[in-house]
């Protein structure tokens, strides 16, 4: 591994040794028989091992068999997990903020860099685009956080996957009815449907369905979103399983935006225009359905396939102003949507897309060995318009004239291998290659005739491809059963999304940036893992150096532009410790070191006037939007049936907001406290629970808008804030 700045492992090394060793110790001292601890598999490296036996940066998050929360989003599970820092923007029209070891922190909105699956069905499109929005949490059994190398696997991404698995069916027909209310007049109703099945032809199912609705923490942000999310599966007498999984998830949000510095102190509650000209908001609408099915051939052969369709709309009503134009030295100069050239203020698109999955492995075809192979197919399909934010009569907040027409289509073909030999006992060998290619294509249908000033939007149509051989390698020690080392490597890739190319960075330009290159890194990593009487321990050192990373080439007039960064650095620490104290008590702790930054100068970027597109970077700045350390711990009381409670605390260290580092969100401190009760009688269950979170009324940024042009950077978290819920089930 190329040097680094870090020089802690030996020390960790030396300690995870003693933790073993005294693990071992005290079972043979103390105890006539070894304890057995409880094996748990993971499935994200797909080498059919426990969590023990991987030689990756993984962690599984369990859901709680009774709901401590209100089942809104993901930052109420995925806590406690170093190498995601996951920020709520209080603003539904813009989903969560993911970003993993500081990959996808450059995304306004959606998740970038990442790829996310759903029972195995994509939640990313194939350009590297995905939202967590679809994802039913009333429904959810655990995810599996794949970071580091290995999660070049899934081709297209360089931070890593995020992989969530429904419950399934189990026992009698049930019916659980739950209502949830908190701060802002949250609310949410759930009806899950749920039955086991004797028989192979007949499947289990799970049926959950949702609305939810608030007025929101700032002005001009409230929500309601449907979400419904169904599950079947049959487990065949020949050991075949299939699952057909179908989700829907409706969202009508309203945007309040960022705000500056002076904003954000003066009341960070307000709509960052406070008149709402333009009405800014978000519709969303989704169906997608997909099919897995897996088969046992024999004891050396299996079989695996997965197919998916889906069909996603989005309207988005943006703040672009009308504009003007000036003419200077008898040049004209456009602001806003007066430029023929500018795409106009509503966003409003249909995009179509489906895939599939084939997969074969073969188990011991030599001695110790597994072989996988397979190809993924993805393709989508978008028929996207861009329309002014103001009609003929001078109202504002609605369609106007049409300013942009274009069909888009993207697909991918990625044949991969994947191969792990236990060449000794007590060490193993894992590697894979992929080949992960994204071809792009853009047919043009709107184009202008010249203006009184001769300018023209002419046919902006285009293609391009990108492609890449994706090579990974994970060399694994079982030192003792509770301890094992690993060191691994892997190239990974990062393809421009559709969104990303959607504009030049030169204003007088229209039309995609196809000259936008990928992103390629080299990841590095060595880990410790134990489990033993002390607790669960995990450490992880790593490394990646990027090269040709997207980074922002400025926003203007609605227009987020993108260019790349010759090199950037990646290189960080993290460490996880959880363990059962005493009774139903259990501890969990966390604590994650990142520091990113430009590992070159990247000049200014000027148009053909010798205007600043996009300011210098100098080298050794701070990539924006990401935590240099990061901390959590948790305590909780889990019974399996009355009283329980907990409490959690974490810290998130200052962020940047921009290339140039110019200002920056402080470091913050939060705690949560929940409490709760379950009962069980025969047929019937209850629970209920309380919380309040930011329990200290902590004033903080709850995410920053990286890089906006208007210095609008700030998206401020809710204060104190309280909710409540109660649910109610029945067996039949």
């Amino acid at each position: 591994m190329p040097s680094m700045k870090i020089n802690p492992l030996h020390g960790y090394i030396a300690m995870f040794m003693a933790l073993g060793n005294t693990s071992v110790w005290a079972m043979e001292v103390d105890h006539d028989q070894p304890a057995q601890l409880p094996t748990i598999k993971v499935e994200a490296t797909r080498t059919d091992t426990s969590y023990m036996e991987t030689p990756a940066s993984i962690f599984r998050v369990d859901m709680p068999e009774s709901s401590q929360s209100g089942q809104v989003n993901l930052t109420e599970i995925v806590k406690g997990v170093p190498s995601i820092q996951l920020r709520n923007r209080e603003n539904y029209a813009q989903d969560l903020q993911l970003s993993m070891r500081g990959f996808g922190a450059r995304s306004t909105f959606g998740v970038r860099g990442i790829r996310l699956y759903v029972d195995g069905i994509p939640a990313t499109m194939p350009d590297g685009q995905g939202q967590t929005s679809n994802i039913d949490l009333s429904s959810l059994s655990h995810l599996e956080v794949l970071t580091g190398p290995f999660s070049s696997l899934y081709g297209n991404s360089s931070g890593g996957a995020i992989l969530a698995t429904t419950k399934e069916g189990v026992g009698k027909d049930s019916i659980e009815m739950s209502y949830a209310s908190g701060s802002h007049n949250k609310n949410r109703a759930g009806l899950i449907l749920q039955g086991g099945s004797d028989h192979q032809y007949e499947p289990s199912y799970i049926i959950s369905s949702s609305y939810f609705d608030t007025d929101g923490f700032r002005d001009h942000s409230g929500a309601n979103k449907i979400l419904n999310n169904a599950k079947l599966t049959w487990n065949l007498d020949d050991g075949s399983k299939i699952n057909w999984i179908t989700n829907y998830v409706k969202i009508n949000a309203d945007d309040p935006q960022g705000l500056n510095r002076q904003q954000w102190q003066n009341n960070p509650r307000q709509v960052n225009d406070t008149n709402n000209t333009y009405n800014v908001r978000k519709n969303i609408d989704q169906t997608q359905t997909g099919i897995t099915w897996s088969k046992p051939i024999n004891d050396h052969h299996e079989l695996y396939a997965m197919a998916y369709i889906g069909n996603r709309e989005v309207t988005q009503y943006q703040s672009i102003p009308k504009g003007k134009v000036t003419l200077e030295n008898g040049k004209p100069i456009y602001s806003g949507q007066a430029s023929p050239k500018h795409a106009g203020g509503v966003i409003d698109f249909e995009r179509n897309y489906y895939g599939a999955d084939f997969r074969w492995t073969g188990k011991e075809l030599l001695p110790n060995t597994m072989i996988s192979a397979g190809i993924a197919l993805d393709m989508m399909d978008e028929d996207r318009k861009g329309f002014e934010n103001f009609n003929a009569k001078d109202v504002n907040g609605v369609k106007g004239n049409l300013r942009r027409d274009e069909d888009n289509t993207l697909w991918n073909i990625d044949p991969y291998l994947q191969a792990s030999w236990r060449f000794l006992p007590t060490w193993r060998l894992d590697t894979g290659v992929r080949y992960s290619n994204v071809h792009y294509k853009s047919k043009d249908h709107f184009t202008t005739e010249p203006d009184q000033y001769g300018t023209v939007n002419g046919d902006d149509s285009g293609k391009t491809n990108y492609g890449k051989v994706l090579p990974s390698a994970a060399l694994s020690w079982q030192i003792l059963p509770e301890l094992l080392a690993y060191a691994s490597y892997a190239k990974g890739f990062e393809t421009p999304t559709f969104t990303e190319m959607a504009y030049q960075a030169d204003n007088d330009k229209s039309g995609f940036n196809f000259e936008l290159k990928p992103s390629t890194s080299d990841n590095y990593e060595v880990g410790l893992k134990s489990q033993n009487y002390l607790g669960d321990f995990t450490l992880a050192v790593f490394q990646s150096r990027t090269k040709d990373d997207i980074v922002s080439a400025g926003t203007s007039n609605g227009r987020a532009t993108f260019r790349n960064a010759d090199k950037t650095l990646r290189e960080g620490v993290e460490f996880t410790w959880s363990q059962k104290m005493w009774h139903d008590l259990t501890v969990r702790a966390s604590y994650a070191y990142l520091d990113a930054t430009f590992d070159a100068d990247v000049p200014v970027n000027l148009d053909k006037d010798g205007n600043v597109l996009a300011a210098a970077i100098p080298s050794g700045n701070a990539i924006p939007g990401i935590a240099k350390n990061q901390a959590f711990i948790g305590l909780a009381w889990k019974p399996d049936h009355g009283f329980y409670a907990g409490l959690d605390t974490q810290y998130m260290d200052k962020i940047y907001v921009d290339d140039s580092n110019s200002d920056a969100a402080a470091s913050y401190t939060i705690a949560s406290i929940y409490t709760g009760y379950v009962w069980k009688y025969a047929d019937w269950g209850f629970n209920s629970f309380a919380r309040v979170d930011n329990l200290f009324d902590k004033n903080y940024a709850g995410s920053v808008i990286v890089n906006d042009g208007n210095s609008r950077f700030f998206e401020p978290a809710d204060g104190r804030n309280w909710s409540a819920g109660i649910s109610v089930s029945k067996q039949f």
